[in-house]
Order: structure tokens, then sequence, then C-alpha cells
């Protein structure tokens, strides 16, 4: 029905009555009026329009009437053929980038905005002249004519989904660069092509028969509109109907093809209406010590920007740790970091980064998608919407664990049915839009189930999930904790959150961690004042309704604002002249305990 949708309007709908009517004539006319169209009767010669010559005949007595329907095969034919290999070639420019080495892509990219820069008929003339006259020439003229505008188009689309979560999911996943392009992002960008290709063919169509007017296109005894629109044009000014039938077929094509092309965009906008550091001084176990080893972790990106600063930490086998902070505070980019997700122009550093105990770059893209799963923020974003549910997850088995496709398929839908979909065989023949957003989450967290998972990294799970379903979320992903002894690095803004579900509690402040501490101690021993202030800004029971309720003044700083001493200062009530200057090291205040503060325990301990 989507793909109907162009039908409904009256442009759509005239236009496509007008393209059958075309494409009937190229099929047909030939075999219906070919031989009279090439009948040559020597008594009438060069007439005028009459009863019996609609349009008149030409300088051998044919009758141009059925000339220029039977004409409509090769003129449609060379437009398409044309449109076809144009189209072909700018999307394989297009994509190149996507599969091509950098310095590659770059060079294709470079040829690509410089052939843009030159208008599409001088283009054509150009290559006219290069190819020669006549039929091939002219077909291989206005093809390369289309290519750069449609070689930029795949470009700019193929940009605007690469960065999209479920892209993101399948690298992680470890999918190589063409199965990605094939699987994942042309699908996703195939009907705004697929629209500005009718166009191309609308304007290919002119084109080829401006070619033939001017005499370097088709060439005799064959013939199209365009040649006969230059025959008829020595006879304009003695009788208008021999140039005036081919240019009015001309228009029409063109128009049909155009039109159509319109009302497809306007049906799609229509769719688419209802995103080197300095080291700082690392503490903590040594590297190796657990499953998840981080020292020192930086992620830089030009002009000086560090979101992520000397951030270390170590998840163990079976352990559940949770990490909170504001938007901005580097949580999510530290998740992205140890998943190896940051890309250009990115830059990752650490002291120490292993998995496993075995250093992240070195780990093969198929054991790290097995053994390493991660859960988006969106799930909306992070599944491919033109793929079914359970194609998405079996794929992850087909690549990583070389298994069949019917195989993977009932392995996908054994998961589903493990993170409780109901009706798993049904819902895996179904596309992420038929998910309501709860059971989004849940089949996103049953394809990070699809290898064999040993540290689960949930980004903000339950975001934009009524409270309910919140729960069910946190409770399946404890029970995946349990079952598989695997380890969860949870990642949320809500600190509450957290405290409920975790054994332990990093928390983040611009791209640092300034608390560690655990869980069960979070409301009874929690020191830094930037933690005592998120506990503070959560109501309860026994909050006053009558007062205002408790804020965090100011806001936190942008990653280019970070400057010397501790980033919380200006919004601290226990800043001094120290704190604005030094920034504090994490040290310990007791056993997993850790604060970097400046402030003696006694000090923190009375701002509660």
């Amino acid at each position: 029905m989507r793909r109907l949708a162009v039908l409904r309007s009256p442009v759509g709908a005239a236009s496509a009555l007008l393209l059958t009517v075309l494409l009937a004539l190229a099929i047909f006319a030939p075999l219906l009026w070919g031989d009279r169209a090439a009948a040559i009767d020597t008594d009438a010669l060069q007439q005028g329009p009459s009863a019996e010559h609609l349009l008149g005949t030409d300088q051998l007595g044919r009758d141009i009437f059925y000339r220029v329907l039977v004409a409509t095969r090769l003129t449609i034919g060379l437009a398409l053929l044309a449109t076809l290999i144009g189209v072909t070639t700018g999307l394989l420019l297009g994509s190149a980038p996507s599969v091509l080495p950098r310095w590659a892509a770059r060079i294709v990219t470079s040829a690509v905005n410089i052939a843009v820069a030159f208008p599409g008929l001088l283009l054509a003339l150009f290559f006219a002249v290069i190819f020669g006259t006549g039929t091939i020439g002219a077909v291989l003229a206005i093809a390369f004519a289309i290519t750069p505008s449609f070689a930029r188009l795949t470009q700019t689309l193929t940009a605007s989904v690469a960065g999209r979560d479920f892209i993101a999911a399948a690298r992680v996943c470890g999918v190589g660069r063409f199965r990605l392009l094939t699987r994942h992002v042309l699908p996703n960008i195939a009907e705004p092509l697929v629209i500005n290709a009718t166009l191309a063919a609308g304007s290919a169509l002119t084109a080829f028969a401006g070619l033939s007017f001017l005499g370097i296109g088709v060439q005799a005894p064959s013939y199209d509109w365009g040649r006969l629109l230059g025959e008829g044009l020595n006879r304009i000014y003695i009788t208008p109907a021999p140039a005036l039938g081919p240019a009015i077929a001309v228009v029409l094509a063109g128009l049909a093809f155009n039109l159509f092309g319109e009302a497809a965009a306007a049906g799609h906008r229509r769719q688419q209406r209802g995103p080197a550091p300095k080291p700082l001084q690392s503490t903590g176990s040594e590297p190796g010590d657990g499953l998840l080893t981080v020292r020192n972790l930086h992620v830089a990106f030009p002009g000086g920007i560090t979101p992520v600063r000397g951030v270390s930490f170590t998840v163990h086998n079976g352990e559940m740790i949770g990490v909170v902070g504001e938007s901005g505070s580097g949580k999510s980019l530290t998740a992205l970091a140890v998943s190896r997700l940051v890309e250009h122009p990115g830059v990752v550093t650490a002291d120490a980064l292993q998995f496993d105990g075995k250093p992240l770059d070195e780990i093969p893209d198929r054991e790290l998608g097995t053994s390493l799963a991660m859960v988006f923020q969106d799930p909306t974003t992070s599944f491919n919407p033109t793929k079914r549910i359970g194609r998405q997850l079996a794929e992850v088995s087909e690549v990583h664990q070389n298994h069949t496709r019917k195989a993977a398929l009932h392995k996908a839908i054994g998961r589903l049915d493990a993170v409780r979909v109901p009706d798993p065989e049904r819902r895996a023949g179904q596309y992420p839009h038929e998910f309501s957003g709860g059971m989004r989450q849940r089949a996103m967290i049953a394809m990070g189930l699809m290898g064999e998972p040993k540290l689960v990294i949930a980004d903000e799970p339950t975001t934009a999930l009524d409270v309910t379903v919140q729960r069910e979320v946190l409770r399946l992903l404890a029970r995946i904790r349990q079952d598989r002894s695997a380890a969860v690095l949870l990642i949320s803004h809500d600190i509450i959150v957290v405290a409920q579900t975790c054994d332990r509690v990093l928390v983040m402040y611009a791209g640092r961690i300034v608390e560690e501490l655990p869980t069960d101690e979070l409301f009874t021993a929690a020191r830094h004042p930037y933690t005592t202030a998120l506990l503070k800004s959560v109501p309860d029971l026994d909050t006053d309704r009558d007062a205002p309720l408790a804020v965090i003044p100011g806001r936190p700083p942008e990653p280019a604002e970070i400057g010397q001493g501790c980033p919380f200062a200006p919004r601290c009530p226990l800043a001094d002249d120290q704190c604005r200057t030094e920034e504090p090291e994490l040290r310990a205040f007791g056993e997993g305990h850790r604060v970097a503060c400046w402030k003696s325990e006694s000090e923190l301990a009375g701002v509660r």
C-alpha cells in the first residue's frame, strides 16, 4: 500500500497513466504499425495533414504519425538504457567511499565534486564528441552526464544513514564493509534513489532527443523523436504538423517521468514527516584482573575537545556496574570506546583497555561480536527498519557462528522467547515498527544474546519507557546476569535505577569518574558533592510537597569549556581557591570507595 501511495494524488495518477500508455506504445507500436511507418509512397511526398495522414508525410511519403508512434520504442528504450548506465555508475561511485580505503575514497569524492560543477548538458555534449556520433555515443554521453549528480546524491544519503545506531550494531557484530553497504545502508536509501532515478529518466529522454535533433544522436535509417523533430523543422513555416507531432511526444513523455518522480518524492516527504590528550594519573588495580579493564581512557576529537578524560574502572565476571551522570558527562562515549565503536575523527587512547584478558584492539570482530553485547539507547533507530526482526537477529549467528539461514532464524526465535517476547515465531517475521517500545528493547537484548556474551553494555535501556516496562527490562538484564553469569555495564541518568539493580556505581561528571562506591552504601556513604546533589534531587515519600524540588544550580560544562580546576567547582557549595585551580584525582575513602575531591571526609560528610 505504501508503494501505491503515489497513485492517490491526481498528479501521480495522471502521470502513471501516461507512463503506462507510453510503455504500451513502446512494446506494441512497432508490431502494429511498423510496416505502415516504413511504407514509401512516391505519390504522397511531403504532404500536409489530412484524414489519411494525420501529421502529413515526409520526403519519401512515409506517414509521420505512425513514425512518431513507432519511434516511441527507440526513444524510451535508449533513455532508460542511458538512465540505467548513469544510475548504476553513480551508485557505484557514490557508495565506493563507504568500502574503499580513506585515501581512495577521497580521490573518488574529489572526482565526483569536480564533475558535479559542470552543467549536465555541457557534459553530454563533451562526451558525445568523445564517443562520436551515433546511438552508442549518445547513450554513453547521456549516461555519464547523469552519473555525477547521482553519485553525489548517493554519497549524501549514505552519510545520513551511516551514523545510525543499527549501523553501529552491525559493525559491533563484525559485519564487513561490503555486506554493511548492501544489506543495511542501500536498502534504507533505496526509495529516494528510485525516485531520483525516475526524474533522471525524464531528463535523459529530453537530452537524448536534443542530441538526435542536433544530428549527433540516432542516425538514419533508425529514427527517434528527436530525429523526426529535426526533419520536420525544415518545413515548419509551410506545415508545422510534422514538427509539432514529435515535439508534443517529447514534452508529454518528459512530463510523465518528471511528474511521476515529483509525486513519488512528495509522498516520500510526507512519510518522512509522519543526528593527543594529556594523560592523567590513573588509579586502581593492575590491568588484567577483571573481565573488562579500563585504565586512563581518553576520547579526543579535533580542536582539543576531550569528552572522556582519564577514566579508569574494572568490571569483573558476573558483576553489574552502574554508570550515572547528567547528559554530556561522557557515559555513552565511554561505552562506545570500550565497544570499539568510536569512529574517525575520534581518537581513543588508554594505558590499558583489555577485554577478557586481551587488548581490545587485538580481538577479532568475530570474537568481539559474540562475547560483548551492546544494547543501544533507542531501539527504534538501532534496528534496520527495512528488515524483519528475526532476520536481523539471525544475521549475528550467520556472520559469527557460520550457522545456516534456517538454523540462525530458529535460534533467533528461541532468543526472542528467552526474553519473553510473546508468540516469538510470529514476531520474528514482523518489522521493528510493528513492535512496541518495550518489545523493541527486549528484541535488542535478544540480539545481544545471539552470541554467548560475557559482557552486556546497556546504554540507557529504559529511556522513554513507562515505569512498568522499565522494571521488566531491568529484571530481564538481572536474569541474564544470573542465568549466564554475564557481567552488565548499565548506563543510566537515573541514580535510583542504578541503586536498585547494580553492585557498584560509577558517578561521572565532565568526562571523569568523580566517585566510585558500592550501591548498598550509596545513600549512607556517598561523599562527592555531585553525588549527594544527585541524590537530593530525587524526590521520595518524605519530600516536603510545599517546598520547591531540589535542583543542582548551573549546568554541566561543555567538553570545550573545561579548564583548570575541578569542573564541578562552579556548582559546588564547598568550592574554594584550590578547587578552582587544581583538578583532584580519585583517592580511596574506604574499601571499594574512591572520591575525586580536595575536601576531607569530615567536610564532605557534613554536606549531606
